[in-house]
């Protein structure tokens, strides 16, 4: 409390009404006087239509709290009362308040009135402002708000449709469903769509309709905030970055101003295609991608030593030096700075689906490509990447075919087959490409006797695959001298090593013959190994009815096995088959076991050949063999049937 103190000091001259002037202009200074709250002026509007916020400022005096009503101003309808602190504006002096409409600001006009408020006490309310709608009557046409509106997922949007003087408002459509709509002025209507989906390309029309079938509308574009993810930035020419990032949800916004703008490090990124990248010319070592559309933005940060990024080109001028067996395959670098880089490089081979080869050295242009087959097309393309700090591989280069150059042939597997008139065939195993090295040009075909000079050459053409012998045209072979054929394959670029096999009837027969067991489409056959026995095996197997001139099959088997496993698509049901295990087969051919089977057993082809006899009082009944070839399984018996009638 303020105290009045009243000193000696005083002149004796000072009269008695100037001191109870003095007390009374104190006393006024001491007493809590009711202050008379200013009445807002100079009210100003401001409206942002494309986000419906209508900015209200005036000048308040000292107050800090007002209160604030809008109206529809047609209808004289409160959209808004509220009492409200308001900030001032340092640079202009004015209070400032903002405030968001349900409806776009262009649906009707709308009124503003503003008043102080001190607790209890109030000032008088300010003039009246107006914002003017798009429904004066100054503007008669008909009109749908917002127009190309932008909104997220799950809002609730209004528009509204001012009707045309005289006509008759009739309904608003979302897509093909009417919305509920609410009259704001005589000829103003809003309607609201509630929890929005997202939309297509196209947006989605919002129409309204009136009763004399005048149509509005508007398009309507629902999405999300951009949402990037996976941003990473690496380099390819060792100076320059390249970021790459993904979108992880579309936006659906797509095209002209609502599509998703990027930049890295406030450079503009021009995305028009996926994938999303941006090229910054020299390396910085720390990004941030900022990505912004109509609904929102999003920043991703990423960092990174240039060593760690590295990211190859892809090797260009792919080239090749050929051989028959190998190939040196050869490319160039559009970067010095790769010629000094610890690289890892794969080369794949496109046409066949074997693993792609590794190598690795410094500024590696070059590579040889070993155990190839000649006479054979490759396709080839590379890839490469750093071997220190390996990041990612590089792109793939483009493709280099090449033919490697051909070989002679390996040699052929011969075998035979001996009639017992010293007639028989040579026949040996058509080879894969793999195989002949190139173009097989014929074969060369030689009979011959250690023991004698005499020799019978025949040239065959390319495809055959066996030939007709007769050992008793040669006049040197004698009841114990060993006849060989020799088979060596002719290429383009020579003659292949020679396969040889003996030339011999083995007419011995073992003392039993084994049943083979057939499985799951194959043969299975088991032998007992003789330690003594050093030789390879060979199996061969035949129609067991066959006795001339036999089409016989083989495999080779390595020394020391004691089963096989056959399986051919070149079995027959009912077909009963002689397989032979033989010892030494290419210098003294021994049969060591022998089997027959079928692959599946059936009924006979034909019935038994039955005879009957009478004998005085009995009956003899005789029957024949069906031939083998008609038996179709084995014969476990016969049965005999007898039946009386009378």
């Amino acid at each position: 409390m303020s105290q009045l103190i009243l000193r000696h000091t005083l002149k004796p001259k000072c009269s008695l009404p100037w001191l109870i002037y003095a007390l009374v202009n104190l006393l006024a200074l001491n007493t809590n006087s009711q202050t008379v709250l200013t009445v807002p002026k100079q009210v100003s509007l401001s409206a942002n239509l494309s986000v419906k916020e209508l900015t209200i400022s005036w000048f308040g005096g000292s107050a800090s709290t007002f209160d604030l009503i809008i109206l529809r101003t047609e209808f004289n309808t409160t959209v808004f009362y509220d009492t409200i602190s308001a900030i001032i504006n340092h640079t202009s002096g004015r209070h400032e308040w903002k405030w968001t409409s349900a409806e776009p600001l262009e649906c009707t006009s709308l009124s503003v009135r503003i008043r102080s408020r001190d607790g209890h006490a109030t000032s008088e309310w300010s003039e009246t402002v107006t914002l003017p709608g798009r429904d004066l009557p100054s503007i008669n046409a008909l009109q749908m708000y917002p127009l190309d509106s932008v909104v997220e997922v799950g809002s609730n949007v209004t528009f509204c449709c001012i009707v045309e003087e005289g006509k008759t408002f009739k309904d608003m459509l979302y897509g093909k469903t009417v919305v509920t709509s609410t009259r704001l002025s005589r000829r103003s209507y809003a309607s609201t769509v509630v929890n929005v989906k997202p939309t297509n390309l196209s947006g989605s029309n919002v129409v309204c309709r009136l009763n004399d079938l005048s149509l509005t509308g508007a398009v309507m574009f629902v999405g999300y905030p951009p949402l990037p993810s996976d941003f990473v930035c690496e380099t390819q020419d060792l100076i320059s970055a390249v970021c790459h990032w993904k979108e992880a949800r579309d936006s659906h916004l797509n095209g002209g101003r609502r599509k998703t703008r990027y930049s890295v490090n406030s450079r503009k990124c021009d995305v028009d295609r996926l994938p999303l990248t941006c090229s910054l010319p020299l390396w910085d070592g720390n990004w941030t991608l900022m990505a912004v559309n109509n609904l929102g933005h999003y920043s991703l940060s990423d960092s990174a030593e240039l060593s760690h990024r590295v990211r190859p080109v892809a090797p260009i001028g792919l080239s090749s030096i050929v051989h028959a067996w190998n190939a040196t395959l050869m490319w160039e670098w559009t970067s010095e700075g790769y010629h000094t880089l610890d690289l890892n490089c794969q080369v794949e081979f496109t046409n066949d689906q074997s693993k792609p080869r590794n190598f690795s050295g410094v500024g590696l242009r070059s590579v040889l490509l070993s155990g190839l087959y000649p006479d054979e097309a490759y396709t080839v393309r590379v890839r490469c990447g750093a071997q220190k700090y390996f990041w990612k591989w590089g792109d793939w280069s483009q493709t280099l075919s090449f033919k490697t150059k051909p070989d002679v042939s390996d040699a052929p597997d011969v075998w035979m087959w001996m009639n017992k008139d010293k007639t028989g065939l040579v026949v040996w195993k058509p080879l894969s490409h793999h195989q002949s090295h190139g173009q097989i040009t014929g074969y060369e075909v030689t009979l011959w006797n250690p023991e004698d000079v005499e020799q019978h050459t025949q040239i065959l053409p390319p495809n055959t695959y066996s030939v007709q012998v007769n050992l008793r045209e040669m006049a040197s072979v004698g009841v114990d001298k060993k006849v060989f054929a020799t088979v060596i394959i002719k290429t383009i670029t020579g003659a292949s090593p020679p396969s040889r096999v003996p030339l011999q009837f083995i007419d011995e027969e073992p003392s039993a013959l084994s049943k083979c067991v057939f499985n799951n489409s194959r043969i299975s056959l088991f032998w007992q190994h003789s330690a003594s026995n050093t030789c390879n095996y060979l199996v061969e197997w035949l129609d067991a009815s066959c006795e001339h001139d036999c089409p016989v099959k083989w495999i080779r088997v390595a020394a020391g096995s004691t089963n096989l496993s056959i399986e051919s698509e070149n079995f027959q049901p009912g077909v009963r088959y002689n397989f032979s295990l033989y010892s030494c087969p290419s210098d003294s051919p021994q049969l060591i076991k022998r089997w027959q089977g079928y692959t599946q057993e059936l009924v006979p082809s034909r019935s038994v050949p039955l005879s009957v006899k009478s004998q005085d009082s009995d009956v003899v009944i005789t029957w024949g063999e069906i031939p083998l070839s008609e038996r179709r399984g084995f014969v476990l018996g016969y049965n005999v049937y007898i039946s009386n009638r009378f």
